[in-house]
């Protein structure tokens, strides 16, 4: 087959598929329009977030076997029309689930023991030790939203801390050795730790808010390695101000480009609710880079390369 790259990724991808006989053409500097002006040309297409793939460009693709993402979700695909255009689409949530494991533990134990306050202040001369008492994991209740690779990964990472591990799925029968599956009434009486693991799906744009984070009997610690947009920021703000969230740790924001390679959708004034965010000691951010290793690098393209060439292998000559 003849496969496009609309973005660059580990050479393996490209070596990979070119050892399985197929022909890799390297568009990382085409626009979208030249990429679509073309898209006729070509049986597959891998992309990371670059652009997205809507009704207007998989009508201008009739040749189009399959697009892949390598990343874990597919949210920048028009889904439902591929699949009814009989378009194959992968992705690779194997390739950094570990990555957004460890990420989202990170953040956790440095929220818990004020690592990101601390070390500013030390830095600045300032020895404050009893500001900088922080709590222990052991004997608390973390759970997870969304059981899938990210949130299994990160039970995984939990054993051995000696909490309760809880979590809450729209699929039944996700519990296993690691979690507990329970009810949302039971999530909401007991966590102390709630972590997001979820893709950006209507259900869960917007989804963490005030009421929802009313409804649980304590006030709990807030992680969120998922989609930005699942979380209502002024909310969050209000949240953290009152006391009824202790703490977040976040790796994506709701202002998020839908490329997750800059902030803001556009230049504008930066929102009120991000001013205040940016400026809360028991907050911490990074620019979306839970899943972002140079082994997951590594991972994403082989997971990728390797869905492709076993789809494909009996469905083409030789």
């Amino acid at each position: 087959m003849t496969i496009l790259h609309a973005d660059s990724n580990h050479p393996v991808l490209l070596q990979q598929l070119e050892a399985a006989g197929h022909h890799n053409i390297e568009a990382y500097n085409q626009s979208e329009q030249e990429i679509l002006e073309n898209q006729h040309r070509y049986d597959g297409i891998v992309i990371r977030s670059r652009f997205k793939i809507d009704k207007a460009f998989l009508d201008a693709a009739p040749n189009l076997k399959f697009i892949a993402r390598v990343g874990a979700g597919l949210e920048s695909i028009d889904v439902a029309y591929a699949e009814k255009k009989g378009v194959k689409l992968f992705s690779a949530p194997e390739g950094n689930r570990n990555a957004v494991g460890e990420h989202a533990l990170g953040m956790l134990l440095s929220l818990f023991n004020k690592l990101n306050q601390a070390d500013r202040q030390v830095r600045e001369g300032l020895w404050y030790r009893e500001a900088n008492r922080g709590v222990e994991l052991e004997g608390k209740t973390v759970g997870i939203i969304g059981y899938g690779n990210m949130g299994k990964s990160f039970a995984k990472k939990l054993q051995g801390f000696d909490v309760k591990v809880l979590c809450f799925d729209i699929l039944e029968g996700v519990g296993d050795e690691y979690v507990q599956q329970v009810g949302i009434e039971e999530f909401r009486r007991e966590c102390d730790v709630v972590s997001l693991h979820t893709p950006w799906t209507p259900e869960t744009n917007r989804m963490i808010d005030t009421a929802f984070i009313e409804a649980f009997a304590k006030p709990f610690w807030l992680l969120n390695t998922a989609r930005g947009k699942s979380v209502v920021t002024e909310d969050l703000v209000a949240a953290l101000h009152n006391k009824k969230i202790l703490g977040a740790g976040l790796d994506v924001l709701e202002y998020e480009k839908g490329s997750f390679e800059s902030l803001f959708s556009e230049a504008t004034e930066m929102p009120k609710a991000l001013q205040e965010l940016l400026v809360m000691p028991n907050v911490l951010l990074s620019p979306h880079v839970a899943g972002w290793t140079v082994e997951s690098h590594k991972k994403l393209a082989d997971t990728i390369a390797h869905k492709i060439i076993d789809h494909f292998k009996d469905q083409l000559p030789g």
